[in-house]
């Protein structure tokens, strides 16, 4: 078992070694992913410096006005990735269809999804943000894979993680046998193991959601999130504290270490869209570290992991955080269309 202060490039290597019949080319796609991250760490620390705040004169696939990180970042995890033959194809937020490997490099057995920079909205008013990634199985035999080789579960997920550049820069990481956290050490250039085995608090008194959408949720959501506002003097019986970064990563990172529940559910005003956040390269990996964490993870009618995905850029609803706060949350009637099936999954 690694201890602190253990590389992750060690660690990944580890737990290589815990399953003999292993290639190493999920070891090999990690640090490809490590990289990466590294390198967008100095990009985003340096940005005010070097020019790169503000927004683009582009939208991505969604609508969104991008920032100019945006589309520097998605270049640096592309860039990373597409010529080390560890991956068949890639599916980024900034780009409509899926990233196909170059002809001229080898081809590997992973897919990957990913948000390259997640609450990229708050890079001007210096916010913590975040990078997130999904890695998916490519089908056998397939060399140039198309969207529906990419329509997997989340159950089906092989590895999923985020890296969160704030006051440290910290990446989370899970391969479906518990959730580690590492701390980048600028002086050496590693992550180094900081957070090993994290593990959600059951109970909280926090709670994450936009208010300023209030008047468009569901009566369910309506009524939880009025008891909390009522503090000792309604119902729950103790006071809660809320907390809004409109940074996904800052959010669920929050949660791994303090306990909460995160909140972006459907309302009125997204209905069509069906939700906020991706299920893909969003809801489908913070689902996989939340859960393997003690948490729990839903659209508001079931287990985020097992909705079956119909494009790479779909949207869902999404509730996530602290197992026993879900399990009130689901006892707020009629809040049964909120959390059905949570409950042992």
């Amino acid at each position: 078992m690694s201890e602190i202060g253990t590389s992750i490039i060690q660690f990944i290597v580890e737990e290589q070694r815990a399953h003999p019949n292993s290639t190493g080319s999920l070891t090999g796609l990690m640090s490809d992913i490590v990289s990466s991250c590294k390198k967008i760490a100095h990009l985003v620390n340096r940005s005010g410096i070097i020019g790169l705040g503000g927004a683009a004169e582009s939208e991505n696939v969604q609508g969104e006005v991008q920032k100019k990180l945006d589309i520097i970042t998605n270049d640096v995890m592309v860039d990373h990735l597409n010529w080390t033959g560890h991956l068949a194809g890639m599916a980024s937020e900034e780009i409509e269809e899926i990233i196909q490997i170059p002809d001229e490099f080898p081809k590997g057995k992973y897919l990957i999804t990913f948000d390259p920079l997640d609450g990229s909205s708050n890079i001007d008013v210096n916010i913590s943000v975040g990078t997130i990634f999904s890695i998916l199985r490519c089908p056998e035999g397939v060399d140039n894979p198309t969207v529906e080789d990419f329509m997997q579960k989340g159950t089906e997920q092989v590895c999923a993680g985020f890296c969160v550049y704030g006051p440290t820069t910290m990446l989370i990481l899970t391969t479906g046998n518990g959730v580690n956290g590492f701390t980048l050490d600028r002086d050496v250039g590693e992550f180094i193991l900081t957070h090993p085995k994290m593990t959600i608090p059951e109970d909280t008194a926090e709670f994450a959601i936009n208010m300023s959408n209030q008047r468009f949720w569901e009566q369910p959501v309506q009524r939880y999130i009025e008891e909390c506002v009522q503090g000792v003097e309604g119902s729950r019986d103790k006071d809660f504290n809320m907390r809004w970064n409109a940074s996904m990563v800052a959010e669920v990172y929050r949660i791994l270490t303090r306990g909460g529940i995160f909140m972006y559910p459907i309302d009125s005003k997204i209905a069509k869209q069906g939700g906020k956040l991706r299920l893909m390269y969003e809801a489908n990996p913070m689902s996989f570290i939340v859960e393997q964490a003690g948490g729990l993870s839903s659209t508001g009618h079931q287990r985020i992991m097992e909705v079956q995905p119909t494009g790479v850029h779909q949207r869902v609803p999404v509730i996530l955080g602290s197992k026993n706060e879900e399990l009130n949350l689901k006892a707020v009637p009629p809040v049964s269309l909120l959390l059905v099936g949570l409950q042992g999954s």
